[in-house]
């Protein structure tokens, strides 16, 4: 059997590696973020040590032993997709729910295996760290990167130099970092969608005030 200081360390370099990675994919604004990289990582790293170590007593218990249960492993990760993937909302674009909740499910199918397995340390650590994860990270995911919420605002324009002062009054605006910005034409009209990253409440919530007070502006929604 595998030593408890080296689970710890692989469990716990998993959880680093796919933090790294979920960095990354957080700087860059994507739907899976920083936590559900490091559950993902975390739970591959459990089943690894489950297929290599978690069987080893059945193996080795008689000679001539034929049955490989390491097999169930990779069957029950398999499976457990399905119900992944249902909970799994694309609610529009840009916005999925449910990521975090999947790979927390995934997870859990791994700590069972390892609990099934006789690896009740590995199983114990990888629920502790995935709490960690799931509970003390999420301030800090929140405090860095907003936690994935983006707000939106929607502008409606009478004219074209009205909208170009708009999208200047908000470019020069503090408090908020813009992750995208659409400007479609109807008729007379100009209609502006923006989204914001790390949106303080206050400030979008004077612009809107200053923006509902513009004569040049005809409809303004705002949505979190």
């Amino acid at each position: 059997m595998i030593d408890w200081k080296e689970i710890i360390l692989r469990l716990a370099l998993a959880s680093f590696f796919g933090a790294l990675v979920g960095i990354e994919r957080e700087r860059k604004d994507w739907a899976a973020g920083m936590r559900t990289h490091m559950l993902v990582c975390v739970g591959s790293a459990l089943t690894m040590l489950v297929s290599a170590y978690g069987f080893q007593d059945i193996l080795t218990a008689e000679d001539h032993v034929t049955l490989d249960p390491s097999r169930v492993a990779a069957q029950v990760i398999s499976g457990i997709g399905f119900i992944g993937a249902g909970t799994i909302l694309f609610l529009k674009e840009g916005v999925v729910k449910g990521l975090t909740t999947a790979s927390g499910l995934w997870t859990v199918a791994a700590v069972g295996l390892a609990t099934g397995g006789g690896m009740y340390f590995a199983a114990l650590a990888t629920t502790l760290l995935a709490i960690i994860i799931l509970w003390v990270l999420q301030p800090v995911e929140r405090r860095f990167f907003g936690g994935g919420k983006q707000k939106s605002l929607r502008i409606v324009a009478k004219d074209q130099e009205s909208s170009a002062t708009v999208i200047n009054r908000i470019f020069q605006g503090s408090g908020w970092k813009i992750t995208s910005c659409h400007l479609v034409r109807s008729g007379e009209e100009f209609i502006l969608a923006f989204r914001f990253r790390n949106a303080e409440k206050t400030a979008l919530a004077t612009l809107v005030t200053e923006l509902q007070s513009d004569p040049t502006v005809t409809e303004v929604q705002w949505e979190n």
